[in-house]
Protein backbone atom coordinates (compact mmCIF):
# COMPACT_ATOMS: atom_id res chain seq x y z
CA UNK A 1 0.00 0.00 0.00
CA UNK A 2 2.47 2.62 -1.04
CA UNK A 3 -0.14 5.32 -1.23
CA UNK A 4 0.69 8.83 -2.65
CA UNK A 5 -1.95 10.92 -4.46
CA UNK A 6 -0.58 11.89 -7.87
CA UNK A 7 -1.94 14.07 -10.66
CA UNK A 8 1.03 13.14 -12.84
CA UNK A 9 1.16 9.85 -14.69
CA UNK A 10 4.05 8.04 -16.32
CA UNK A 11 2.44 6.33 -19.29
CA UNK A 12 5.03 3.54 -19.07
CA UNK A 13 4.20 2.94 -15.40
CA UNK A 14 1.20 0.63 -15.68
CA UNK A 15 -1.21 -0.26 -12.84
CA UNK A 16 0.31 -3.75 -12.84
CA UNK A 17 3.83 -2.36 -12.35
CA UNK A 18 2.64 -0.03 -9.57
CA UNK A 19 0.92 -2.92 -7.82
CA UNK A 20 4.06 -5.04 -8.19
CA UNK A 21 6.09 -2.54 -6.20
CA UNK A 22 3.18 -1.83 -3.83
CA UNK A 23 2.37 1.67 -5.10
CA UNK A 24 -1.11 3.11 -4.54
CA UNK A 25 -2.39 6.64 -3.98
CA UNK A 26 -2.80 8.32 -0.57
CA UNK A 27 -5.57 10.89 0.08
CA UNK A 28 -4.35 14.41 0.89
CA UNK A 29 -6.21 14.35 4.22
CA UNK A 30 -3.95 11.53 5.44
CA UNK A 31 -0.66 13.05 4.26
CA UNK A 32 -1.54 16.37 5.92
CA UNK A 33 -2.70 14.69 9.14
CA UNK A 34 0.50 12.69 9.55
CA UNK A 35 2.76 15.60 8.58
CA UNK A 36 1.00 17.93 11.02
CA UNK A 37 1.32 15.38 13.83
CA UNK A 38 4.96 14.46 13.21
CA UNK A 39 6.47 17.89 12.40
CA UNK A 40 6.50 20.25 15.38
CA UNK A 41 9.20 22.81 14.72
CA UNK A 42 10.45 24.67 11.60
CA UNK A 43 13.91 23.12 11.99
CA UNK A 44 12.65 19.53 12.12
CA UNK A 45 14.53 17.22 9.76
CA UNK A 46 12.04 15.08 7.83
CA UNK A 47 12.44 11.93 5.75
CA UNK A 48 10.05 9.86 3.60
CA UNK A 49 11.51 6.38 3.01
CA UNK A 50 9.36 5.55 -0.02
CA UNK A 51 8.68 8.93 -1.52
CA UNK A 52 6.56 8.05 -4.56
CA UNK A 53 5.66 11.35 -6.17
CA UNK A 54 6.23 13.21 -2.86
CA UNK A 55 2.71 13.42 -1.46
CA UNK A 56 4.10 13.22 2.09
CA UNK A 57 7.08 15.44 1.36
CA UNK A 58 4.87 18.14 -0.13
CA UNK A 59 2.71 17.98 3.01
CA UNK A 60 5.92 18.20 5.06
CA UNK A 61 7.08 21.30 3.18
CA UNK A 62 3.71 22.97 3.70
CA UNK A 63 3.85 22.15 7.43
CA UNK A 64 7.44 23.41 7.82
CA UNK A 65 6.68 26.64 5.95
CA UNK A 66 3.61 27.15 8.10
CA UNK A 67 5.68 26.80 11.29
CA UNK A 68 8.49 29.09 10.07
CA UNK A 69 8.48 32.81 10.81
CA UNK A 70 10.46 33.35 7.64
CA UNK A 71 7.83 33.03 4.92
CA UNK A 72 10.44 32.90 2.12
CA UNK A 73 12.27 29.92 3.65
CA UNK A 74 12.62 26.85 1.45
CA UNK A 75 12.83 23.90 3.85
CA UNK A 76 14.84 20.85 2.80
CA UNK A 77 13.17 17.43 3.01
CA UNK A 78 14.76 14.05 2.38
CA UNK A 79 13.46 10.92 0.70
CA UNK A 80 14.23 7.62 -0.98
CA UNK A 81 12.39 6.27 -4.01
CA UNK A 82 13.15 3.15 -6.05
CA UNK A 83 11.26 4.24 -9.18
CA UNK A 84 13.30 6.78 -11.22
CA UNK A 85 10.36 8.60 -12.83
CA UNK A 86 8.63 8.99 -9.46
CA UNK A 87 11.86 10.29 -7.91
CA UNK A 88 12.19 12.96 -10.63
CA UNK A 89 8.54 13.91 -10.23
CA UNK A 90 8.96 14.07 -6.45
CA UNK A 91 11.82 16.55 -6.73
CA UNK A 92 9.74 18.70 -9.06
CA UNK A 93 6.69 18.68 -6.79
CA UNK A 94 8.70 19.55 -3.69
CA UNK A 95 10.28 22.46 -5.53
CA UNK A 96 6.86 23.65 -6.73
CA UNK A 97 5.65 23.53 -3.10
CA UNK A 98 8.50 25.82 -2.05
CA UNK A 99 10.94 23.29 -0.65
CA UNK A 100 14.24 21.66 -1.49
CA UNK A 101 14.14 17.95 -2.26
CA UNK A 102 17.04 15.67 -1.48
CA UNK A 103 15.76 12.38 -2.85
CA UNK A 104 17.97 9.42 -3.66
CA UNK A 105 16.90 6.83 -6.21
CA UNK A 106 17.49 3.54 -4.46
CA UNK A 107 16.04 0.48 -2.79
CA UNK A 108 15.36 1.75 0.73
CA UNK A 109 16.73 -1.45 2.27
CA UNK A 110 20.11 -0.68 0.68
CA UNK A 111 20.30 2.72 2.41
CA UNK A 112 22.28 2.57 5.66
CA UNK A 113 20.40 4.17 8.59
CA UNK A 114 21.51 7.67 9.55
CA UNK A 115 19.73 8.36 12.86
CA UNK A 116 19.37 12.13 12.58
CA UNK A 117 15.72 12.67 11.63
CA UNK A 118 13.10 14.26 13.86
CA UNK A 119 10.29 12.70 11.80
CA UNK A 120 10.04 9.79 9.40
CA UNK A 121 6.67 9.77 7.65
CA UNK A 122 5.08 7.97 4.74
CA UNK A 123 3.39 4.90 3.39
CA UNK A 124 5.53 1.77 3.07
CA UNK A 125 4.97 -0.36 -0.04
CA UNK A 126 2.59 -3.23 0.56
CA UNK A 127 3.75 -6.36 -1.23
CA UNK A 128 2.34 -9.64 0.05
CA UNK A 129 4.81 -12.36 0.95
CA UNK A 130 3.79 -14.46 -2.07
CA UNK A 131 5.11 -11.71 -4.38
CA UNK A 132 7.92 -10.53 -2.12
CA UNK A 133 10.78 -12.93 -2.70
CA UNK A 134 14.39 -13.39 -3.71
CA UNK A 135 17.01 -10.72 -3.13
CA UNK A 136 14.44 -8.07 -2.17
CA UNK A 137 13.11 -10.23 0.66
CA UNK A 138 16.62 -11.11 1.82
CA UNK A 139 17.60 -7.43 1.99
CA UNK A 140 14.45 -6.57 3.94
CA UNK A 141 15.00 -9.31 6.52
CA UNK A 142 18.63 -8.27 6.95
CA UNK A 143 17.50 -4.68 7.53
CA UNK A 144 14.98 -5.80 10.15
CA UNK A 145 17.64 -7.91 11.87
CA UNK A 146 19.84 -4.83 12.19
CA UNK A 147 16.98 -3.37 14.19
CA UNK A 148 16.88 -6.44 16.40
CA UNK A 149 13.77 -7.93 14.78
CA UNK A 150 13.64 -11.40 13.20
CA UNK A 151 10.79 -11.67 10.68
CA UNK A 152 9.37 -14.91 9.33
CA UNK A 153 9.24 -15.82 5.66
CA UNK A 154 5.50 -14.97 5.69
CA UNK A 155 6.07 -11.27 6.40
CA UNK A 156 4.88 -8.79 3.79
CA UNK A 157 7.14 -5.90 2.80
CA UNK A 158 5.71 -3.28 5.17
CA UNK A 159 6.92 -5.12 8.29
CA UNK A 160 10.65 -4.75 7.58
CA UNK A 161 10.02 -1.27 6.17
CA UNK A 162 8.59 -0.16 9.51
CA UNK A 163 11.61 -1.41 11.46
CA UNK A 164 14.14 0.05 9.02
CA UNK A 165 12.31 3.41 8.97
CA UNK A 166 12.51 3.75 12.75
CA UNK A 167 16.28 3.31 12.65
CA UNK A 168 16.62 6.66 10.84
CA UNK A 169 15.15 8.54 13.83
CA UNK A 170 17.18 10.45 16.35
CA UNK A 171 16.43 9.69 20.03
CA UNK A 172 13.01 11.16 20.77
CA UNK A 173 12.02 11.17 17.08
CA UNK A 174 8.58 10.43 15.65
CA UNK A 175 7.38 7.76 13.22
CA UNK A 176 4.16 8.38 11.29
CA UNK A 177 3.19 5.65 8.83
CA UNK A 178 0.20 4.35 6.94
CA UNK A 179 0.22 0.59 7.56
CA UNK A 180 -2.02 -2.33 6.64
CA UNK A 181 -4.48 -3.26 9.38
CA UNK A 182 -2.58 -6.57 9.36
CA UNK A 183 -0.44 -4.83 12.00
CA UNK A 184 -3.26 -5.58 14.44
CA UNK A 185 -3.96 -9.17 13.63
CA UNK A 186 -1.44 -11.25 11.68
CA UNK A 187 0.95 -13.57 13.46
CA UNK A 188 4.02 -12.48 11.49
CA UNK A 189 3.60 -8.91 12.80
CA UNK A 190 4.12 -9.99 16.42
CA UNK A 191 7.80 -8.85 16.51
CA UNK A 192 6.83 -5.53 14.91
CA UNK A 193 4.20 -4.94 17.60
CA UNK A 194 6.72 -5.79 20.31
CA UNK A 195 9.34 -3.51 18.71
CA UNK A 196 6.98 -0.53 18.75
CA UNK A 197 6.13 -0.95 22.44
CA UNK A 198 9.77 -1.55 23.35
CA UNK A 199 11.32 1.38 21.48
CA UNK A 200 8.80 4.23 21.72
CA UNK A 201 7.57 6.31 24.64
CA UNK A 202 4.06 6.56 23.20
CA UNK A 203 2.17 4.65 20.51
CA UNK A 204 -1.04 5.86 18.94
CA UNK A 205 -3.22 4.14 16.35
CA UNK A 206 -5.91 5.71 14.19
CA UNK A 207 -8.43 3.17 12.89
CA UNK A 208 -10.99 3.69 10.12
CA UNK A 209 -14.57 2.47 9.97
CA UNK A 210 -14.55 2.62 6.18
CA UNK A 211 -11.93 1.57 3.66
CA UNK A 212 -9.79 4.49 2.58
CA UNK A 213 -7.83 2.56 -0.08
CA UNK A 214 -10.43 0.37 -1.84
CA UNK A 215 -8.16 -0.12 -4.87
CA UNK A 216 -5.57 -1.76 -2.60
CA UNK A 217 -8.17 -4.27 -1.29
CA UNK A 218 -6.81 -3.89 2.23
CA UNK A 219 -7.67 -1.96 5.37
CA UNK A 220 -5.18 0.44 6.93
CA UNK A 221 -4.29 2.01 10.25
CA UNK A 222 -2.24 5.11 10.94
CA UNK A 223 0.71 4.44 13.23
CA UNK A 224 1.86 7.46 15.22
CA UNK A 225 4.83 6.48 17.40
CA UNK A 226 6.50 9.18 19.48
CA UNK A 227 9.73 9.21 21.51
CA UNK A 228 12.07 6.79 19.77
CA UNK A 229 14.46 5.00 22.16
CA UNK A 230 12.50 6.42 25.11
CA UNK A 231 10.41 3.29 25.60
CA UNK A 232 9.16 0.91 26.63
CA UNK A 233 5.54 1.95 26.89
CA UNK A 234 2.83 -0.08 28.58
CA UNK A 235 -0.16 1.24 26.64
CA UNK A 236 -1.35 2.79 23.40
CA UNK A 237 -3.97 5.37 22.51
CA UNK A 238 -6.65 4.15 20.11
CA UNK A 239 -8.60 6.69 18.04
CA UNK A 240 -11.41 6.01 15.60
CA UNK A 241 -12.15 7.84 12.34
CA UNK A 242 -15.01 7.20 9.95
CA UNK A 243 -12.87 7.96 6.89
CA UNK A 244 -9.97 10.13 5.77
CA UNK A 245 -12.12 13.27 5.66
CA UNK A 246 -13.01 12.90 9.35
CA UNK A 247 -9.40 12.99 10.57
CA UNK A 248 -9.74 16.71 11.28
CA UNK A 249 -12.37 16.02 13.96
CA UNK A 250 -10.91 13.02 15.80
CA UNK A 251 -11.86 12.40 19.43
CA UNK A 252 -9.19 12.05 22.11
CA UNK A 253 -9.46 8.27 21.93
CA UNK A 254 -9.03 5.72 24.69
CA UNK A 255 -6.01 4.24 26.40
CA UNK A 256 -5.49 0.52 25.81
CA UNK A 257 -3.08 -1.66 27.77
CA UNK A 258 -2.37 -5.07 26.21
CA UNK A 259 -1.55 -8.10 28.32
CA UNK A 260 1.16 -8.97 25.78
CA UNK A 261 2.24 -6.28 23.25
CA UNK A 262 3.36 -8.96 20.78
CA UNK A 263 -0.07 -10.64 20.76
CA UNK A 264 -2.80 -9.49 18.41
CA UNK A 265 -3.97 -5.94 18.93
CA UNK A 266 -7.56 -6.63 17.86
CA UNK A 267 -8.65 -6.27 21.49
CA UNK A 268 -7.70 -2.59 21.21
CA UNK A 269 -11.00 -2.12 19.37
CA UNK A 270 -13.05 -3.43 22.30
CA UNK A 271 -14.68 -1.67 25.23
CA UNK A 272 -12.43 -2.48 28.23
CA UNK A 273 -15.53 -3.26 30.31
CA UNK A 274 -16.42 -5.96 27.79
CA UNK A 275 -13.01 -7.60 27.63
CA UNK A 276 -12.44 -7.61 31.42
CA UNK A 277 -14.97 -10.39 32.21
CA UNK A 278 -13.63 -12.43 29.29
CA UNK A 279 -10.11 -12.22 30.70
CA UNK A 280 -11.43 -13.16 34.15
CA UNK A 281 -13.13 -16.30 32.77
CA UNK A 282 -9.87 -17.26 31.11
CA UNK A 283 -7.87 -16.54 34.26
CA UNK A 284 -10.16 -18.78 36.30
CA UNK A 285 -9.92 -21.47 33.59
CA UNK A 286 -13.69 -21.57 33.15
CA UNK A 287 -12.83 -20.78 29.56
CA UNK A 288 -9.74 -22.11 27.86
CA UNK A 289 -8.21 -22.34 24.41
CA UNK A 290 -9.58 -24.74 21.81
CA UNK A 291 -6.13 -26.34 21.76
CA UNK A 292 -6.75 -27.76 25.24
CA UNK A 293 -9.60 -29.81 23.76
CA UNK A 294 -7.58 -31.11 20.79
CA UNK A 295 -5.82 -30.32 17.51
CA UNK A 296 -7.04 -28.21 14.61
CA UNK A 297 -5.77 -29.16 11.15
CA UNK A 298 -6.27 -28.31 7.51
CA UNK A 299 -8.40 -30.51 5.30
CA UNK A 300 -7.71 -32.51 2.16
CA UNK A 301 -6.15 -30.68 -0.79
CA UNK A 302 -7.25 -32.40 -4.00
CA UNK A 303 -5.68 -30.11 -6.58
CA UNK A 304 -8.93 -30.09 -8.54
CA UNK A 305 -12.18 -30.34 -6.59
CA UNK A 306 -14.31 -30.43 -9.73
CA UNK A 307 -12.58 -33.64 -10.77
CA UNK A 308 -12.06 -35.43 -7.46
CA UNK A 309 -15.38 -34.59 -5.76
CA UNK A 310 -18.50 -36.22 -7.16
CA UNK A 311 -22.21 -36.20 -6.54
CA UNK A 312 -23.88 -39.61 -6.12
CA UNK A 313 -25.57 -39.16 -9.49
CA UNK A 314 -22.26 -38.39 -11.23
CA UNK A 315 -20.55 -41.35 -9.58
CA UNK A 316 -23.39 -43.58 -10.77
CA UNK A 317 -23.13 -42.24 -14.32
CA UNK A 318 -19.40 -43.03 -14.32
CA UNK A 319 -20.09 -46.54 -13.04
CA UNK A 320 -17.67 -46.19 -10.11
CA UNK A 321 -17.69 -48.80 -7.36
CA UNK A 322 -18.56 -47.91 -3.78
CA UNK A 323 -15.10 -48.93 -2.59
CA UNK A 324 -13.62 -46.33 -4.95
CA UNK A 325 -15.49 -43.52 -3.22
CA UNK A 326 -15.15 -41.98 0.25
CA UNK A 327 -17.90 -40.14 2.09
CA UNK A 328 -17.17 -36.43 1.84
CA UNK A 329 -18.38 -33.22 3.43
CA UNK A 330 -19.13 -31.24 0.23
CA UNK A 331 -16.88 -28.34 -0.82
CA UNK A 332 -17.66 -25.12 1.02
CA UNK A 333 -19.24 -24.78 4.44
CA UNK A 334 -22.78 -23.50 3.93
CA UNK A 335 -24.11 -26.92 5.01
CA UNK A 336 -22.19 -26.73 8.31
CA UNK A 337 -24.26 -24.11 10.11
CA UNK A 338 -25.95 -26.48 12.54
CA UNK A 339 -24.73 -28.62 15.42
CA UNK A 340 -24.13 -31.79 13.40
CA UNK A 341 -23.50 -33.20 9.95
CA UNK A 342 -25.50 -36.40 10.24
CA UNK A 343 -25.71 -39.44 7.96
CA UNK A 344 -29.22 -38.39 6.96
CA UNK A 345 -28.14 -34.83 6.18
CA UNK A 346 -25.20 -36.00 4.07
CA UNK A 347 -27.52 -38.33 2.14
CA UNK A 348 -29.96 -35.45 1.59
CA UNK A 349 -27.14 -33.22 0.30
CA UNK A 350 -26.14 -35.94 -2.14
CA UNK A 351 -29.70 -36.29 -3.42
CA UNK A 352 -29.71 -32.51 -4.00
CA UNK A 353 -26.70 -32.88 -6.30
CA UNK A 354 -23.90 -31.86 -3.97
CA UNK A 355 -20.54 -33.62 -4.12
CA UNK A 356 -20.66 -36.03 -1.19
CA UNK A 357 -18.09 -38.48 -2.60
CA UNK A 358 -14.32 -38.24 -2.98
CA UNK A 359 -12.80 -40.22 -5.85
CA UNK A 360 -10.29 -42.58 -4.27
CA UNK A 361 -9.57 -45.69 -6.37
CA UNK A 362 -7.61 -48.64 -5.05
CA UNK A 363 -4.34 -50.07 -6.29
CA UNK A 364 -6.19 -51.84 -9.10
CA UNK A 365 -8.83 -49.40 -10.39
CA UNK A 366 -11.95 -50.82 -11.94
CA UNK A 367 -12.54 -50.35 -15.66
CA UNK A 368 -14.80 -47.39 -14.90
CA UNK A 369 -12.24 -45.82 -12.58
CA UNK A 370 -9.46 -46.39 -15.13
CA UNK A 371 -11.56 -44.67 -17.78
CA UNK A 372 -12.12 -41.71 -15.44
CA UNK A 373 -8.39 -41.54 -14.68
CA UNK A 374 -7.65 -41.55 -18.42
CA UNK A 375 -10.16 -38.73 -18.87
CA UNK A 376 -8.37 -36.74 -16.15
CA UNK A 377 -5.07 -37.23 -17.95
CA UNK A 378 -6.60 -36.24 -21.28
CA UNK A 379 -8.03 -33.01 -19.85
CA UNK A 380 -4.81 -32.07 -18.01
CA UNK A 381 -5.95 -32.61 -14.43
CA UNK A 382 -2.67 -34.41 -13.75
CA UNK A 383 -0.67 -31.29 -14.69
CA UNK A 384 -1.92 -29.24 -11.72
CA UNK A 385 0.88 -28.72 -9.21
CA UNK A 386 -0.69 -30.68 -6.35
CA UNK A 387 -1.37 -33.58 -8.71
CA UNK A 388 1.95 -33.76 -10.53
CA UNK A 389 4.03 -33.80 -7.32
CA UNK A 390 2.26 -36.94 -6.08
CA UNK A 391 3.68 -40.38 -6.64
CA UNK A 392 0.33 -41.34 -8.16
CA UNK A 393 -1.40 -38.20 -9.35
CA UNK A 394 -4.96 -39.41 -8.79
CA UNK A 395 -4.34 -40.70 -5.22
CA UNK A 396 -5.34 -37.75 -3.06
CA UNK A 397 -3.46 -37.65 0.29
CA UNK A 398 -6.05 -38.16 3.02
CA UNK A 399 -6.45 -36.80 6.52
CA UNK A 400 -8.08 -38.75 9.32
CA UNK A 401 -11.82 -38.42 9.83
CA UNK A 402 -12.27 -35.43 12.15
CA UNK A 403 -14.42 -35.30 15.29
CA UNK A 404 -15.69 -31.83 14.45
CA UNK A 405 -15.60 -29.48 11.50
CA UNK A 406 -14.61 -25.83 11.98
CA UNK A 407 -15.80 -23.39 9.33
CA UNK A 408 -12.88 -21.11 8.52
CA UNK A 409 -14.50 -18.47 6.26
CA UNK A 410 -17.55 -16.88 7.83
CA UNK A 411 -19.88 -13.96 7.27
CA UNK A 412 -21.16 -14.24 10.85
CA UNK A 413 -18.98 -16.39 13.11
CA UNK A 414 -16.94 -19.62 12.93
CA UNK A 415 -19.04 -22.71 13.69
CA UNK A 416 -18.18 -26.07 15.19
CA UNK A 417 -20.18 -28.97 13.75
CA UNK A 418 -20.05 -32.59 14.89
CA UNK A 419 -18.97 -34.98 12.15
CA UNK A 420 -21.58 -37.63 12.92
CA UNK A 421 -21.52 -38.78 9.30
CA UNK A 422 -17.85 -39.77 9.57
CA UNK A 423 -17.03 -37.82 6.41
CA UNK A 424 -13.67 -36.72 5.02
CA UNK A 425 -13.27 -32.91 4.85
CA UNK A 426 -11.62 -30.68 2.25
CA UNK A 427 -9.46 -27.66 2.97
CA UNK A 428 -12.52 -25.40 2.75
CA UNK A 429 -12.99 -26.26 6.44
CA UNK A 430 -10.72 -27.33 9.29
CA UNK A 431 -10.90 -30.53 11.28
CA UNK A 432 -10.90 -30.78 15.08
CA UNK A 433 -9.37 -33.92 16.62
CA UNK A 434 -10.13 -34.30 20.31
CA UNK A 435 -7.81 -35.63 22.92
CA UNK A 436 -9.01 -39.08 24.02
CA UNK A 437 -10.25 -37.88 27.40
CA UNK A 438 -12.31 -35.10 25.80
CA UNK A 439 -13.74 -36.93 22.78
CA UNK A 440 -17.08 -38.17 24.13
CA UNK A 441 -18.15 -34.93 25.78
CA UNK A 442 -16.62 -32.76 23.07
CA UNK A 443 -18.41 -34.45 20.18
CA UNK A 444 -21.72 -34.30 22.00
CA UNK A 445 -21.69 -30.81 23.50
CA UNK A 446 -18.82 -28.55 22.39
CA UNK A 447 -20.56 -27.42 19.16
CA UNK A 448 -23.47 -26.33 21.36
CA UNK A 449 -21.44 -24.86 24.22
CA UNK A 450 -19.29 -22.87 21.76
CA UNK A 451 -22.35 -20.84 20.74
CA UNK A 452 -21.88 -18.33 23.54
CA UNK A 453 -21.17 -14.61 23.45
CA UNK A 454 -17.65 -14.89 24.86
CA UNK A 455 -16.57 -17.38 22.20
CA UNK A 456 -18.22 -15.30 19.45
CA UNK A 457 -16.41 -12.17 20.63
CA UNK A 458 -13.09 -13.99 20.93
CA UNK A 459 -13.43 -15.27 17.36
CA UNK A 460 -13.42 -11.63 16.20
CA UNK A 461 -10.26 -11.05 18.25
CA UNK A 462 -8.22 -14.06 17.10
CA UNK A 463 -9.51 -14.22 13.52
CA UNK A 464 -8.89 -11.75 10.74
CA UNK A 465 -11.12 -9.80 8.38
CA UNK A 466 -10.91 -10.62 4.68
CA UNK A 467 -12.46 -9.15 1.54
CA UNK A 468 -16.23 -8.84 1.62
CA UNK A 469 -16.26 -8.62 5.42
CA UNK A 470 -15.50 -12.32 5.84
CA UNK A 471 -13.98 -13.46 9.14
CA UNK A 472 -11.25 -16.03 8.54
CA UNK A 473 -9.69 -18.25 11.19
CA UNK A 474 -6.60 -20.36 10.57
CA UNK A 475 -5.59 -23.44 12.62
CA UNK A 476 -3.00 -21.53 14.69
CA UNK A 477 -5.59 -18.87 15.43
CA UNK A 478 -8.17 -21.52 16.28
CA UNK A 479 -5.70 -23.01 18.76
CA UNK A 480 -6.03 -19.92 20.98
CA UNK A 481 -9.76 -19.37 20.40
CA UNK A 482 -11.59 -19.19 23.75
CA UNK A 483 -13.92 -22.10 24.47
CA UNK A 484 -15.77 -23.23 27.60
CA UNK A 485 -13.43 -25.55 29.47
CA UNK A 486 -14.02 -29.28 29.72
CA UNK A 487 -14.85 -28.85 33.41
CA UNK A 488 -17.41 -26.12 32.67
CA UNK A 489 -19.10 -28.10 29.89
CA UNK A 490 -19.22 -31.15 32.13
CA UNK A 491 -20.80 -29.13 34.93
CA UNK A 492 -23.41 -27.73 32.51
CA UNK A 493 -23.93 -30.96 30.57
CA UNK A 494 -27.50 -31.74 31.68
CA UNK A 495 -28.68 -28.17 31.12
CA UNK A 496 -27.05 -28.10 27.69
CA UNK A 497 -28.64 -31.40 26.70
CA UNK A 498 -32.04 -29.99 27.69
CA UNK A 499 -31.77 -27.12 25.16
CA UNK A 500 -29.90 -28.93 22.39
CA UNK A 501 -32.93 -29.69 20.21
CA UNK A 502 -34.30 -26.14 20.62
CA UNK A 503 -30.96 -24.60 19.67
CA UNK A 504 -30.64 -26.90 16.65
CA UNK A 505 -34.05 -25.70 15.47
CA UNK A 506 -33.09 -22.04 15.95
CA UNK A 507 -29.94 -22.57 13.90
CA UNK A 508 -31.91 -24.31 11.19
CA UNK A 509 -34.13 -21.21 11.05
CA UNK A 510 -31.05 -18.94 10.79
CA UNK A 511 -31.60 -17.45 14.26
CA UNK A 512 -28.01 -17.54 15.48
CA UNK A 513 -28.27 -14.80 18.09
CA UNK A 514 -31.40 -16.33 19.61
CA UNK A 515 -29.51 -19.61 19.88
CA UNK A 516 -26.58 -17.84 21.51
CA UNK A 517 -28.87 -16.24 24.08
CA UNK A 518 -30.14 -19.67 25.13
CA UNK A 519 -26.58 -20.98 25.53
CA UNK A 520 -25.47 -17.85 27.41
CA UNK A 521 -28.06 -18.49 30.10
CA UNK A 522 -26.26 -21.73 30.92
CA UNK A 523 -22.59 -21.27 30.07
CA UNK A 524 -22.28 -17.64 31.22
CA UNK A 525 -24.49 -17.86 34.30
CA UNK A 526 -21.62 -16.57 36.48
CA UNK A 527 -21.62 -13.22 34.65
CA UNK A 528 -24.00 -10.38 35.35
CA UNK A 529 -26.56 -9.45 32.71
CA UNK A 530 -24.92 -6.11 32.01
CA UNK A 531 -21.55 -7.84 31.50
CA UNK A 532 -23.05 -10.25 28.98
CA UNK A 533 -24.74 -7.35 27.20
CA UNK A 534 -21.44 -5.46 26.92
CA UNK A 535 -19.79 -8.57 25.48
CA UNK A 536 -22.59 -8.91 22.92
CA UNK A 537 -22.33 -5.24 21.98
CA UNK A 538 -18.55 -5.51 21.58
CA UNK A 539 -18.89 -8.53 19.31
CA UNK A 540 -21.62 -6.80 17.27
CA UNK A 541 -19.42 -3.71 16.88
CA UNK A 542 -16.48 -5.74 15.56
CA UNK A 543 -18.72 -7.68 13.18
CA UNK A 544 -20.31 -4.45 11.96
CA UNK A 545 -16.85 -2.97 11.47
CA UNK A 546 -15.99 -5.87 9.16
CA UNK A 547 -19.13 -5.50 7.07
CA UNK A 548 -19.04 -1.69 6.99
CA UNK A 549 -15.47 -1.63 5.68
CA UNK A 550 -16.38 -4.27 3.11
CA UNK A 551 -19.35 -2.20 1.91
CA UNK A 552 -17.29 1.02 1.74
CA UNK A 553 -14.72 -0.71 -0.45
CA UNK A 554 -17.14 -1.66 -3.20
Amino acid sequence: MKLALSRHIDLDDTPALRKERGAFFTPDEITRFIADWAIRAPADLVMEPSAGDAAFLVAAVERLRGLSKIRSAAPAVHGVEIHPYSARLARQRVQEAGGKARISTSDFFEVAPNPVYDAVIGNPPYIRYQDFSGAARARSREAALRGGVALTGLASSWAAFTIHSAMFLRPGGRLGLVLPAELLSVNYAAPVRQFLFNRFRHVELVLFEQQVFPEAEADVVLLLADGYLEGPTQSATIRQAKNAASLASLSAGQVWTPVDPAAKWTSSLIDPEAIAPVNELLRRELFTSLETWGDTTLGVVTGNNKYFTLSPQRAKELGLRRNELLRLSPPGSSHLRGLSLSEAMLTKLGREGQATHLFYPGERPSAAAAAYIADGHRTGVDTAYKCRVRKTWYKVPLVAVADLFLTCMNADTPRLTANDAGAIHLNSVHGIYFKDEHRTLGRELLPLASLNSVTLLHAEIVGRSYGGGILKIEPKEADVWAMPSHALVLACADALRAIKDDVAKLLDEGRLLDAVERVDQIVLHRLQKNQIERIRQARAALAQRRTTRAASGR
